[in-house]
This record gives structure tokens, C-alpha cells and sequence, in this order.
């Protein structure tokens, strides 16, 4: 079957099975109004002929009410409309379960991009020993966040995991029990999470998945590719958001951090548990029994340990080695391949399980700033003199080299600086519990100078941590700020105190790039060739000071946000920029798409893998960019900067977002703890808002804009000038280029005009709208020209007619939503405020659970 092209693997086991499973499901009697599974297919098809025939979506409502529901109250229409929401959310997921269940036939789980074929192509082409070299100090880290892009709860997502299961194995009866408890299962939460419920939700992955997957890699890597024990390279890395990210987050307290650390460490030591179990039931030999049994009680006392326990990831290792050596000498090497998978687990995993980050605004950091120079001269302090802050940049800095001491956060009144120093604390704390995996870096958000940096560094130092065993991580995110970032680093490379810090180090330098904010500031183009010349430039710049960039990309889901093919992505970049490391953050759906089973985690992982050693051992092809096309994707990219700035200038741009799409109603959804901006001002401000739900209105609206409104002007002009020839030629030696078009291409896929075409006719905002749809037709028309295809996604046909599926059955869902919208925004306009209002509030918000979760195939 797997010998199969990819979209017939994917019809016969994902879309024929979703038709038969769907039609149990819609005969389940699990809801109050019987009719509901009846009447769903009906509006379904209703929705479907009305928009063929340009009719909008309350017409379409209006007329489904008409023909079938005629003598219906009103509170019996809407009931109807909010069961449907129901039932669509649930078939999303049932989608989702068959998806996973299938994905093993569906991609080819030893083909390109899989550790097999990295060995096989190694073996082949004669390059065994570099691959080996290279894997010796090339790592992947997932970093798992919890931006809010996905809302399923915990019973959800073990409901996802059984029915997949379920469907894996063919159980009829299983699947019918499991598709009545999805019915009847509450998927939305009355409270926000915390950040705590947040970071709970995220390690049932770390220990029902990831676990398993990095350690399924890293036992093939020894037992297939590298017999040698002194191999020590971890190579899989999992870093963790939850707790620790304070940026914009005022619910993460120094409490919640360090009980997470916990909370992760106690998670591993239950993973390693339930193995030391499984293997005492098979290492039952003379000499074993005895330490095995030890550190099966130690490992369960300190599953349990409030503070630092009393093992560590060494003992542990110790004591499985030296059992290893017992039954290796001793026991005809029986059992050894499990005892060896343990042990590759512990080196992976430690105490720490994951590595949390922790992350804070530099914009609150210059105020937590100002409030230390002031209690320091209240107090007579002399830590710093007096008009420190009227100084210059340069001489603040060269002040700070010099500053250090052991303040106390209680100390202080201002919460913000309790909070910030009580931050650095707790990555000592957890370093002493956790061991120094467990919290060793610091991003900067908004890093916009090397004082951004310093200021950081120093507050290390003012927390009785002389010489930091941590990294201090600038986060470049603006378009200004990618130009700048190679002098910021000079500065930081150059300044004496903080190279002494580097060397400590290792000479290894981590940089962030926020795709998400580069995008929304800048555009899809400019963002990406953005952060790609400032990865070329701080690659050169820190390499002439001898320091190993690692670059740590803040990439989303869609290809607005910076996801997309990231594996093609990677592959692509090219000699002059560092790659030793591959750091991305993974969230909401992201982590359930690519990562939610054991399967689809390390397929991905290992494609991850896989685009490093393309680029750096089998040097991938079309990775070096000639001057001229250089000089071409520059024209592309000024050219759609120019386009997407005057287009977020517009005098409607703010006022659309905030009336015709469902913007404001993303802080309703209690998906995440964070709020949805920055400030609390009641005004909208562009600065102030966040990407996720800036990309995720747009996406509501199914005009996906970000990932690529201005891409087809900039196309345009050299269509215009007669020099299309150059960017087909650009596209044909780039695999960067290529590969940033085709995830353009992937936001066109996800976009339907269709929904909001009757904008077009609105007396305030016609004009904006058909501006938007002109540069989509544009964009689409131009972009197949340079790629040489007649439809989009053509090449990836499964792919394709996984987004097709999806959003078909979301199509009923996005009919309710923009009905809804459209009855409110016809109340704004008459001044008629009503209990009316917030049922359609309400139908708004519930409506956008089932369109973000259907959006999970985004990355």
C-alpha cells in the first residue's frame, strides 16, 4: 500500500473513512434537539449551492430557516445554530483521530527525510563518517509553547488518543462508544487557564510522546548508524515555554515557575519509573536484582520531591551502566537492547525533562531598571552613581560591566521587580533541583540594542550569581530591528565583560528571531528575507569573533506566523548561515498536527534532522543564492514591503479588523492565560497587538493576508517591467525562494473569498475589501506563472486535499460565525443594543474553536 501515491494513501484511509465514521456519528442521539445529525448534511449542502450562487451568508441562514425550519421559534433557531456549532467541532476532531490513526500509512515513515534514508544516502554516497562527525554536535530543539491557537482540554485530546487507536485497529463497536462520550464531552473551558494548567496540558505530550519518539531516535542512531558509546551528542533537546514566559503575561509568578520545573521533573522520573518496572520483570539475573531494585524505590521517592531530591541524573546513569555491564559480561548480553534504551532516555531527558525558557519584555526590563537605580538611591546604595540614567547608551553599558551584588526581590515594593529578580532566582533554584538543563536562558523580547542585552545580563549578576551559568538571548523581531541586530552583536562580541561571559560558555551565542511579529510588522516577504540576510550577517559577524551562533526561530503555525514546510525551510538556508542547532517554538496546533502522536513526533523530528544534514553534509542543492538573483529577491522584497506598509497605513485597515472580523473576540475564547494584547488601552493599537490572534482574524475570515498580501504586487512590478524571466529563474535555482512561495501558495489554498464577498457592497469598507481580494487574485495568478503550476499546492495533492477536507467541514461553522457578524455589526450601525447582541457574541465565540482547530495542517 505505501508503494501507493501519497493522495490515493490518503483518500482511502483518511477521507473514505471520515465519510463512514462521520455518518455514525451524525446518528448519535447525544444532544437534546433529535434533528440535529438530520438537518446538519441539509444546511451543509445549503451553505455549499449558496455561495455558488453569490448569495452571503444570511441569506443562506435565512433561506435553511425558510425551508426547513418555517415554524421554528427564534430561540429554536438559534438552539439550532449553536448545536451545529457542536456537532462541527466534534467532526473536526473525529477528522483529527482518523488523520492520526492513518498517518503511518500515509507518509512513508522510511522514505526521504527519514533517519533510514539519511544512513542509506550516507552509506552510499561515501559520507558515513562526516554524517557521524556531524551528528556528533548538530542538536533539534522543539521548543513547546503555549500561545493560545488551540483549545482542546486534556479529556479531549485522551479522547483523540483512544479513538485514533481505535480506528487504527478497526473497532466498530470502541469507536461508537468513543464517538457518543465526543458528543457528549464539554469542549470549551468557562475560566482561562493558568499558566500551570497550561504547562500541565503540554507535558502530557513531553510524557506521552516525545518520550518515546526522541527516544525511539536516539536508540536507531545506536543501534543502526553509531556503535560507539562515547557518542554523547543528546541530539533531540525539547525546550518549554509554560511557567517561565513572563512576556505579556502577568499570571507567571515565580511560584508557578518553580512548580513546573517540578512538575517536569516529576513527569520524567514517572516515565523512568514505569520502565525500571518493566525491566525488573525481564532482568531477573544474579548481580541485578538488588540495584535495580534500589533505584526503582529511589526513583519513586523522588517522583514525589518537593525540593531537591536525593538522586540525580548521574546515579541513575551510573546504576544503569553498571547493571548493563553485569548482563553484558555475565548474562549473554539478554535484554541488553532495553536496559540501553533506559539509559539512552536519562542522557536524553535528566531531571529536567525539558528546558524552560525564561522570556520577558526589554520594555519592562528598562522599567524594572529605572525602579533598582531608584531604591539604590534611596537607600545610599552605591551600586550605582547618581544620574546614572541621563547617560549615555555606551556609558551605561561600560558602567554595568563592573555591577554586581545580591539584591533581594522582597525587598521591593514595584511587583514588576519582584517578579523579574524572583525570575532569577528560580533558574538557580531549578539548576540545583533540575540540574542546569533544567533553566539556562534568558530572551530578551523586543531586543532592540546592546543595552537591551546588558541589562539583562546584569540583572543575572545583581542576583548573587556572579558568574551565570546561563545564556542571555536577545529576540529580534521588527524589520528595524533585524538591521540593526549584526551591531548589536559586534558591541556585545566586543564588550569585555560579556565575552568573558561567552567563553564560559562555550562561545556559543543563541539569537531569536520572532517570524511572527516580523511578519505582521514587515510582511510575509520582507520578514522572511529579513531575518535570512540577518542570519547571513550575524553568522559572518560572529564567526570573525569566534563565537557559534545559534539561531532560535519563534515560528507559528500558518506560513503567516513563520511555519509551513519548515524542514524544506531549513534545508534550504544555505552555507553562510550557522546551523549547528535548529531551535523553533511548537504551538497549539502545530504540537497536535506534527507532534500529538508517536508516529507524526518522530517523522517530524527526524525530517528536522533530516534539513540539517541535507544542508551541511549533502550540501542540498540551489542552497547558495547568485548576486543577481539576490539582487532579484531584494527588489521582490522591497517591493512587497512597500505594498504590505502602505496597506497596514490604510485609514480602514485597524477599523476592518476591529468591526468585520472576529478580533476582539479571541480575549472570550479562555484558550490561553495570556492576555490578547500587550496593553490594556481600550483603544486598538497595531504595536500592542499580538500575532497570534492579528494572523488568526484573518484567517477567521478566510483571507489569510499575512501570509500573503504584498507578494503579489512585488511580483507584479517585474511583470510590469518585463522581468518576470528573473524571478522564474530566481524560483527555479532557490530552494529558499521555492520554498517561500509554495508556503505562500499554502495560505492562498486556505483562503475563500467567497464567505465576505458581500463586503464588497458595504458603504465603509467595500472599497477595502475588494483591495484585499485584488492583490489575493494577483498573488494567485502570478505565483502559479513563476512556479510553472495550473492550480495551487499541485505538488502536494495530499496535502491539499487534507486542507480541502478540512475546511469543507468547517464551512457550515464560518456560515454561523459570519451570520452572527453581520447581525451585530447591523445593531452598531442602528444603535440598537439588545440581549440580542450577546447571543450573537456568543455564537461568534464558540464559532472559532472548531475554524482554529480545522487550521491544525497549517504547519
Amino acid at each position: 500500500m505505501s508503494r501507493e501515491p501519497k493522495i490515493e494513501r490518503f483518500n482511502a484511509n483518511v477521507k473514505s473513512k471520515y465519510e463512514v465514521y462521520n455518518g455514525i456519528f451524525m446518528t448519535l442521539p447525544f444532544d437534546g434537539i433529535s434533528n440535529t445529525g438530520v438537518l446538519l448534511p441539509l444546511f451543509h449542502s445549503i451553505c455549499k449551492e449558496g455561495y455558488k450562487d453569490n448569495k452571503n451568508p444570511t441569506e443562506i441562514i435565512e433561506y435553511f430557516f425558510e425551508r426547513y425550519m418555517r415554524d421554528a421559534t427564534e430561540k429554536e433557531r438559534e438552539d439550532i445554530l449553536f448545536k451545529f456549532i457542536q456537532y462541527i467541532e466534534r467532526q473536526v476532531v473525529l477528522f483529527d483521530a482518523i488523520e492520526d490513526a492513518s498517518y503511518r500509512i500515509v507518509n512513508n515513515m522510511d522514505g526521504r527525510g527519514t533517519l533510514r534514508n539519511i544512513k542509506e544516502e550516507a552509506e552510499a554516497t561515501g559520507k558515513k563518517e562526516e554524517l557521524i562527525s556531524y551528528l556528533n554536535r548538530f542538536t533539534i530543539r522543539p521548543v513547546l509553547t503555549a500561545h493560545p491557537t488551540q483549545f482542546y482540554p486534556g479529556v479531549v485530546l485522551g479522547i483523540i488518543n483512544d479513538l485514533s487507536a481505535a480506528i487504527r485497529d478497526n473497532r466498530l463497536e470502541d469507536i461508537k462508544t468513543l464517538l457518543a462520550q465526543l458528543g457528549k464531552t464539554p469542549f470549551f473551558k468557562k475560566e482561562k487557564p493558568t499558566p500551570y494548567d497550561e504547562a500541565v496540558s503540554l507535558i502530557w505530550y513531553l510524557e506521552n510522546v516525545f518520550y518515546h519518539s526522541a527516544g525511539a531516535i536516539y536508540d536507531y542512531l545506536h543501534r543502526h548508524l553509531i556503535q560507539d558509546e562515547s557518542f554523547s551528542n543528546t541530539l533531540v533537546d525539547l525546550g518549554f515555554w509554560p511557567g517561565g514566559d513572563r512576556d505579556g503575561n502577568p499570571f507567571v509568578t515565580t511560584a508557578i515557575t518553580l512548580k513546573v520545573a517540578r512538575k517536569l521533573r516529576s513527569s520524567v522520573l514517572r516515565n523512568y519509573y514505569r520502565e525500571i518496572k518493566q525491566l525488573r520483570r525481564r532482568i531477573t539475573f544474579r548481580g541485578t536484582e538488588a540495584p535495580l531494585s534500589e533505584l526503582e524505590d529511589q526513583v519513586y521517592t523522588a517522583i514525589f520531591s518537593e525540593e531537591k531530591p536525593a538522586i540525580s541524573q548521574a546515579s541513575i546513569l551510573k546504576t544503569l551502566k553498571d547493571i548493563r555491564d553485569i548482563v553484558r559480561d555475565k548474562h549473554q548480553s539478554l535484554y541488553l537492547d532495553k536496559i540501553d534504551s533506559l539509559i539512552h532516555k536519562v542522557e536524553l531527558f535528566g531531571l529536567h525533562f525539558a528546558s524552560l525558557d525564561i522570556r520577558q519584555d526589554s520594555s519592562i526590563h528598562k522599567i524594572v531598571f529605572e525602579q533598582i537605580v531608584e531604591n539604590a538611591t534611596i537607600n545610599g546604595s552605591k551600586i550605582f552613581p547618581e544620574g546614572y540614567l541621563a547617560l549615555s547608551e555606551n556609558e551605561q553599558i561600560d558602567f554595568l560591566n563592573n555591577v554586581h551584588g545580591a539584591l533581594d526581590p522582597e525587598s521591593f515594593e514595584e511587583e514588576v521587580v519582584t517578579k523579574t529578580l524572583g525570575s532569577i532566582y528560580a533558574m538557580k533554584t531549578i539548576q540545583d533541583e533540575n540540574g542546569e538543563r533544567g533553566s539556562n536562558r534568558y530572551i530578551i523580547s523586543n531586543s532592540q540594542s546592546a543595552l537591551h542585552v546588558m541589562q539583562a545580563f546584569t540583572f543575572l549578576r545583581l542576583c548573587d550569581w556572579e558568574s551565570p551559568t546561563a545564556d542571555v538571548a536577545p529576540l529580534f523581531e521588527t524589520v528595524p530591528d533585524l538591521i540593526a541586530a549584526p551591531a548589536v552583536m559586534e558591541a556585545l562580541y566586543t564588550n569585555p565583560t560579556y565575552s568573558k561571559h561567552l567563553k564560559s560558555r562555550g562561545m556559543r551565542q543563541t539569537i531569536m528571531l520572532g517570524f511572527s511579529d516580523g511578519t505582521k510588522d514587515g510582511g510575509y516577504l520582507m520578514a522572511n528575507w529579513s531575518i535570512f540576510k540577518a542570519k547571513e550577517a550575524m553568522t559572518a559577524m560572529s564567526r570573525k569573533y569566534g563565537v557559534t551562533v545559534i539561531f532560535f526561530d519563534g515560528r507559528g503555525g500558518p506560513p503567516a506566523r513563520g511555519g509551513g514546510k519548515t524542514h524544506q525551510f531549513y534545508a534550504s538556508l544555505g552555507p553562510n548561515i550557522e546551523a549547528q542547532e535548529i531551535q523553533i517554538t511548537v504551538q497549539g496546533q502545530t504540537i497536535s498536527s506534527n507532534f500529538g502522536t508517536v508516529d507524526s513526533c518522530q517523522y517530524n523530528l527526524e525530517q528536522l534532522l533530516s534539513s540539517g544534514v541535507n544542508n551541511e553534509v549533502f550540501k542540498g542543492a540551489h542552497n547558495d543564492i547568485s548576486p543577481s538573483d539576490r539582487e532579484t529577491l531584494e527588489a521582490l522584497a522591497q517591493k512587497s514591503y512597500e505594498a504590505y506598509t502602505a496597506f497596514k497605513g490604510h485609514d480602514k485597515f485597524l477599523p476592518y479588523l476591529e468591526r468585520m472580523s472576529t478580533l476582539k473576540y479571541y480575549a472570550k475564547t479562555n484558550i490561553g492565560s495570556r492576555p490578547s494584547k500587550r496593553s490594556q488601552k481600550s483603544t486598538l493599537d497595531f504595536g500592542d497587538l499580538r500575532a497570534i490572534p492579528f494572523v488568526g482574524s484573518w484567517s477567521q475570515l478566510k483571507q489569510n493576508v499575512p501570509g500573503f498580501y504584498g507578494v503579489g504586487t512585488a511580483l507584479a512590478s517585474f511583470e510590469d517591467a518585463g522581468k518576470l524571466e528573473d524571478v522564474k529563474q530566481l524560483y527555479k535555482n532557490s530552494s529558499f525562494f521555492r520554498t517561500l512561495l509554495e508556503n505562500s501558495m499554502m495560505s492562498l489554498t486556505k483562503s475563500f473569498f467567497g464567505l465576505t464577498v458581500y463586503m464588497q457592497e458595504d458603504q465603509e469598507f467595500g472599497e477595502f475589501w475588494k483591495l484585499l481580494f485584488e492583490e489575493y487574485k494577483r498573488s494567485k495568478r502570478l505565483m502559479l506563472e513563476v512556479a510553472g503550476l495550473t492550480e495551487l499546492m499541485e505538488n502536494e495533492k495530499a496535502g491539499k486535499a487534507s486542507i480541502q477536507e478540512r475546511e469543507n467541514i468547517v464551512l457550515p461553522l464560518l456560515t454561523i460565525q459570519q451570520y452572527a457578524l453581520r447581525a451585530i455589526q447591523d445593531m452598531q450601525r442602528s444603535g440598537e443594543q439588545t440581549d440580542k447582541a450577546k447571543v450573537y457574541e456568543r455564537m461568534v465565540t464558540r464559532s472559532l474553536f472548531g475554524n482554529i482547530n480545522a487550521s491544525r495542517n497549517s504547519a
